[in-house]
């Protein structure tokens, strides 16, 4: 269904450090040269995508959230929804959310969300039981 999504940054070396940091336990990677002129920077699959994008504004005013924006990456595990919200704080996020069970979402619905360090809000999930684990009743 998407291309690419995009977010604002106001510091693309900041969001680099971040966005590889936190994206690495859930196995995306930056794509390499994606934009020669430094200005923004992608983690995904090369056009057509599917690839998040983070950019510098191109009208030059700074970057800015939206009210309910949320970026929502799959996780296999849910060791990697909490490598992925350890990374994302050590790295400058801010906690929204700690990694855990939602089950008005389901019953095997483990996700953490935290904002990157321009504000943009992200989580990670996993809809996976856990190993051995039993199904929680609804």
């Amino acid at each position: 269904m998407f291309s690419y999504i995009s977010l604002g940054t106001d510091d693309i070396a900041r969001a680099i450090r971040f966005y590889d940091a936190a994206l690495a336990p859930l196995g995306h990677r930056r794509i390499p040269d994606y934009d020669p002129e430094g200005h923004s920077a992608a983690w995904g699959l090369d056009d057509p995508g599917p690839h998040l994008c983070l950019t510098e504004p191109f009208d030059g005013n700074p970057a800015t959230v939206g009210n309910g924006t949320m970026v929502s990456f799959l996780a296999e595990t849910r060791a990697a929804v909490d490598a992925f919200h350890a990374a994302a704080l050590a790295h400058g996020g801010q906690d929204e959310g700690q990694p855990g069970l939602r089950l008005q979402y389901g019953p095997h619905f483990y996700a953490a969300y935290v904002r990157d360090p321009d504000g943009n809000k992200l989580n990670a999930v996993c809809y996976h039981p856990e190993p051995g684990a039993q199904t929680a009743p609804r």
